[in-house]
């Protein structure tokens, strides 16, 4: 799955928590979830959760720990789908 794909899934997840909306506009893979966007950690994790249901995923628990940028979103679901 292609990078803008990707990022086109994730964008009205992430959209839905996100307080920096001028950012989310210019969201890319370095895009840090806490720091640019202002997402909480509370709200995070209803990011993951919306993640998995939109993927058709399971997100384990070290691997939620290591989504806090799209890049590093963008890889675990990867790796996720291709464990399919």
């Amino acid at each position: 799955m292609e990078n803008q794909e990707l990022i086109s899934r994730l964008k009205p997840i992430v959209a839905m928590y996100a307080q920096d909306k001028a950012a989310l506009e210019r969201m890319a893979p370095e895009t840090d979830f806490i720091n640019d966007l202002k997402i909480n950690s509370a709200n995070l994790v209803d990011v993951i959760l919306d993640v998995e249901e939109e993927f058709d995923i399971e997100i384990d628990n070290d691997s939620m720990q290591k989504m806090l940028t799209v890049q590093a979103s963008m890889d675990i679901i990867r790796g996720k789908i291709q464990e399919k």
